[in-house]
């Protein structure tokens, strides 16, 4: 199919630079190019991370770091 399209000039850089690389038209390129970025963007994105948590049954005031510590400690040994 033939049609006219605007590409930037990075586009077009990069379309000739495969051309001549690979020597092949600047339409193979562009097509070439194309086709590689449909294929990216086909891919499903990463499962986003999720940090499991378990409830430890103490609620824990964190406004005072060394009553915290203590409790999460437990009791002094002898």
């Amino acid at each position: 199919m033939r049609t006219t399209v605007r590409l930037t000039p990075e586009v077009v850089a990069a379309a000739r630079e495969l051309s001549q690389s690979r020597r092949i038209s600047l339409s193979a390129a562009v097509n070439s190019l194309a086709e590689a970025g449909l294929a990216r963007s086909n891919t499903p994105a990463p499962t986003p991370f999720a940090q499991p948590v378990e409830r430890m049954g103490a609620m824990v005031d964190v406004s005072n770091v060394a009553d915290a510590l203590d409790l999460l400690d437990g009791p002094a040994a002898p």
